[in-house]
């Protein structure tokens, strides 16, 4: 005996699937990028990636391809709102906006912006697994899923000189990224970047994630390695920024949806 006929399957285009917005005009693009980079900054503080006033992410601003936008120095990630962030040239004079900004961390950014001109956000911040796998002057191993996404697509700054306030530094930090999505910085922290500002802010997420896997296994034992080949075919499927962007939404509708008034 057979049961009822199931239902038939719903067409495809029928179904919801979130991609990048597209925006008809710059100044649309601008609100957007803003909103993005105030909820990047909540969604920074609620995982803990604050440390006092350390840490920025920046946004390329869509006309100005030579300003940015960024936090605001010394106010909490937590509390950041889209009226608060600031944009600053590629001095870090600011252009727009009423407060300081961390030009000590800016000058990194700055220099990583002008070196890659296909980046639309960087993010750096001194999160605490970052910090020590930086310490241990290690890059990410290919041993898990997420950590193959950042496989031959990262390098490692192998230098400290201190709180970093001078453009020839900058300029070496952006010249050890080169082409790739990430950076660790020895002894500092990590460093992103992406097309957009979840991109960025989701491959950073990711690398904190991959740092506490590594330090986590290696700490109980000998990790196993995915196989090059391997790696490489889960870094081309998975590495890219518009899979980034798309991992990112679950946490871009919980901060915006829990949290309104960043857009404010």
């Amino acid at each position: 005996m057979h049961g009822p006929t199931p239902p038939a399957p719903l067409p495809t285009d029928r179904l919801q699937f979130a991609m990048p917005p597209r925006h008809e005009s710059v100044e649309d693009e601008r609100r957007h990028r803003k909103e993005r980079l105030a909820g990047a900054l909540r969604i920074f503080g609620r995982l803990g990636f604050e440390d006092g006033v350390s840490g920025h992410i920046t946004a390329r601003d869509p006309e100005y391809s030579d300003c940015f936008w960024v936090n605001p120095f010394g106010l909490p990630f937590k509390h950041v709102t889209v009226s608060d962030l600031v944009m600053v040239n590629a001095d870090g004079q600011v252009v727009e906006g009423r407060y300081h900004v961390n030009q000590a961390a800016f000058t990194v950014h700055a220099q990583v912006h002008a070196a890659r001109p296909d980046v639309a956000a960087v993010a750096h911040c001194h999160s605490v697994h970052g910090r020590a796998l930086a310490a241990l002057g290690d890059l990410l191993d290919p041993i898990t899923q997420e950590s193959c996404a950042f496989y031959e697509d990262h390098s490692l700054y192998d230098a400290y000189s201190g709180v970093t306030v001078d453009a020839g530094e900058g300029r070496r930090i952006a010249a050890a990224l080169g082409t790739h999505k990430a950076l660790v910085l020895r002894n500092h922290g990590l460093l992103t970047v992406g097309d957009s500002v979840d991109a960025a802010a989701w491959w950073f997420v990711s690398m904190e994630r991959s740092s506490q896997v590594q330090l986590t296994a290696r700490a109980a034992g000998r990790p196993v390695l995915i196989d090059h080949r391997q790696a490489v075919a889960t870094r081309e499927q998975l590495g890219g920024d518009l899979v980034a962007w798309i991992n990112y939404q679950p946490l871009w509708q919980d901060i915006s949806r829990s949290e309104p008034d960043l857009l404010s």
